[in-house]
């Protein structure tokens, strides 16, 4: 889950959780979306569409479970949850979205060998290198897993001649999603108002072709984007959510949440 501090960061505050499904269910409505004049869409379309709709689809039962943190009495958020669970959802995303297509599993599982190795060089966030030595081998052998699935994957595309087997396509898909799941953290780690300015690199024009796109935060849950990708001129997309203030300890939330009314965040993204 990710788990939202409310602005000013008041710890006994509620709090925005956002279920994993959620924050892909977000992505997708950018991905759904993208493309315009200067920005080619996605390729291919549905496999690429599922891919960003199902990218974190190995935290379901996770997130069901909700686990609670008790240094906060909140379910742990994203980048607190205990590795070994980490890890268990990283092979199953995977698993989950090769079953819809070959091109989908192929993205799906370079996004999980690239969260711990650098986004195959598109970050200088290197995750593998903080992970200690009890967890190691565990995760040496999930990455070894995942190189294995891509190869057997990019065999079964090259075997049907559409030419989705070609790694420039497969690298500039790879990079769309890492930028609707990273525009998507934005939105989704830091509460409205304290957003500010950033940068995403290496976002496919075309194939061959990056750019860095910025995004401003103005007033009023406005968005400024510089260039813009998308079709619709004044973009209007929303987050599914629940606002949790921190419970007792020991205290199960599944029932809590479950409980609690969803909400929504909407953020409006328009051309700078």
């Amino acid at each position: 889950m990710i788990v939202q501090p409310p602005a000013g960061g008041a710890a006994d505050a509620p709090h925005f959780v956002i279920a994993m499904h959620q924050h892909t269910a977000f992505a997708g409505s950018l991905a759904a979306d993208f493309g315009n004049d200067t920005f080619a869409g996605l390729e291919p379309a549905e496999p690429m569409q599922y891919i960003v709709d199902h990218h974190d689809a190995g935290w379901a039962g996770l997130d069901a479970s909700a686990p609670q943190n008790p240094a906060t009495g909140l379910p742990y958020n994203l980048t607190a949850t205990p590795l070994a669970q980490i890890v268990a959802t990283s092979a199953a995303s995977p698993q989950f979205n090769e079953t819809h297509h070959p091109f989908s599993g192929v993205i799906s599982s370079m996004h999980t060998y690239g969260l711990y190795c650098g986004r195959y060089g598109l970050s200088d966030k290197i995750f593998l290198d903080l992970i200690g030595d009890d967890m190691r081998p565990e995760v040496d052998a999930m990455l070894e897993a995942e190189e294995s699935r891509q190869h057997r994957l990019k065999q079964h595309l090259a075997s049907d001649c559409s030419g989705l087997a070609d790694e420039d396509v497969i690298f500039n898909a790879y990079k769309q999603l890492q930028f609707f799941d990273t525009l998507s953290l934005y939105f989704h780690m830091t509460p409205q108002g304290e957003r500010g300015a950033a940068e995403f690199h290496n976002v496919p024009r075309a194939v061959g072709d990056d750019v860095t796109i910025s995004v401003t935060e103005r007033s009023g849950a406005v968005y400024e984007v510089d260039p813009y990708p998308f079709s619709a001129d004044g973009l209007e997309v929303a987050t599914e959510g629940r606002y949790l203030a921190p419970q007792p300890p020991d205290t199960d939330l599944a029932p809590v949440l479950a409980a609690t009314p969803v909400d929504t965040q909407t953020v409006h993204l328009i051309r700078a």
